[in-house]
């Protein structure tokens, strides 16, 4: 790349470890190396870490400390969640509810569960990718036993009203999961007041080490375990803990709980300008998501004329590392389900990018996109045998 600075805004599919997390987590791969299930002092070392972490991951969403199950990341503790949730409530119902815009591992998990004899039904969205609430609530049924709906949407960033989905899953007696993770250091999170029986959190989205995750569990709900083993983590998730990983997730989100104001402002000013600056720009561009109702970090567009792999070709080949959605689904050729979910035709959501800034850019790295982006789209287009360009 010779001196071309590399820029970096794809903070939404993974962020860099914070080396300050990585400082605190050096002590627990050498000289506190416990197992925290041994009953000697090294291994009372490896428990007060454990114990420490719990409670401060608790304090940050406002939850008793033994309500927090370590998982292997996010995807581990949704597959708890669901799975875990609907085997063990069967004999109470076999209806489940998602929206149509939860992330793949979600979808995924709802596909499985259909094979397995449960029927699941898919909360339609509008055209900004929020959740409708009166058919969410035509939905539910005698036999619904859990409402899955994501706090924030992790491609086009839209915020979703998740207090009144608790709210309503309270009045049914219904449980509510929530997947937290896109929302993780830009958005206030508190369990009770969002009324969340179930939230899945993510250690590298607030900047900690990747495989390690938190399934949030209220008291009183109840999951069957999908991994047994030695019965760590009140026996519903076995395997030795990852005390070095669970120590950086810890220390990522005390770091997030005393930085997010300044940072969510910093990150907002960034996707502010370049919604902006696009906008009134560049023509034939359109933001997808929200227009308020969406995350600091999140700019989101879709361009006529243009194909999405090709904009992240040219823009990796000037050094600048965007994406077009959902790092989980971007080896398909299939459009983004969250983008036609919102009513956009094929052609539409091929042609979509996303920028996610993050806590290591600064403001030339917004420079540098807005000067590239431009002369991308002018070659894009200049080749395309369908562009046709609106009069403005």
């Amino acid at each position: 790349m010779g001196d071309i600075k590399e820029v970096y805004l794809d903070y939404q599919s993974s962020k860099p470890v914070d080396p300050r997390v990585i400082d605190g987590m050096l002590p627990y791969f050498h000289e506190r190396f416990g197992n925290a299930s041994a009953l000697h002092r090294v291994g009372d070392v490896a428990t007060e870490a454990l114990e420490e972490s719990r409670r401060a991951i608790a304090d940050y969403i406002n939850a008793d400390h033994d309500e927090i199950i370590f998982t292997s990341g996010a995807t581990e503790a949704n597959n708890m969640a669901l799975i875990g949730y609907a085997l063990k409530n069967k004999r109470k119902g076999n209806h489940i509810i998602i929206s149509e815009v939860e992330h793949i591992s979600i979808r995924n998990i709802a596909k499985y569960l259909e094979r397995e004899g449960f029927d699941v039904s898919r909360v339609p969205v509008d055209k900004y990718g929020r959740v409708v609430l009166r058919k969410l609530e035509r939905r539910i049924r005698d036999n619904t036993i859990l409402i899955s709906v994501q706090n924030a949407n992790n491609e086009i960033g839209t915020i979703q009203p998740i207090a009144e989905v608790g709210k309503l899953a309270e009045e049914k007696g219904i449980a509510f999961h929530t997947d937290a993770v896109a929302a993780e250091g830009l958005l206030p999170i508190d369990v009770k007041r969002a009324g969340v029986h179930l939230m899945s959190l993510s250690s590298n989205d607030f900047y900690g080490p990747r495989g390690i995750g938190v399934l949030y569990m209220k008291k009183r709900y109840r999951v069957n375990p999908i991994l047994i083993g030695g019965g760590q983590e009140r026996g519903l998730r076995s395997g030795t803990e990852d005390i070095a990983g669970i120590v950086g997730m810890k220390l990522a989100v005390e770091i997030m709980k005393r930085e997010m104001p300044g940072e969510v402002d910093r990150l907002q000013g960034y996707r502010d300008r370049l919604i902006n600056t696009v906008l009134d720009e560049i023509p034939d561009s359109y933001l997808n998501g929200h227009p308020t109702e969406r995350l600091a970090s999140n700019a989101h567009f879709r361009f006529d004329g243009v194909e999405g792999e090709a904009m992240l070709l040219s823009f990796k080949d000037k050094g600048i590392s965007v994406s077009t959605g959902s790092a989980c689904t971007s080896k398909t050729l299939e459009p983004s389900h969250t983008l036609i979910a919102t009513g956009l035709i094929h052609e539409e959501a091929h042609g979509s990018l996303q920028l996610t800034p993050g806590r290591f850019n600064e403001d030339n790295d917004i420079d540098r996109v807005l000067e590239v982006l431009p002369e991308v789209l002018t070659r894009i287009r200049g080749m395309s045998p369908i562009y046709n360009p609106k009069s403005r």
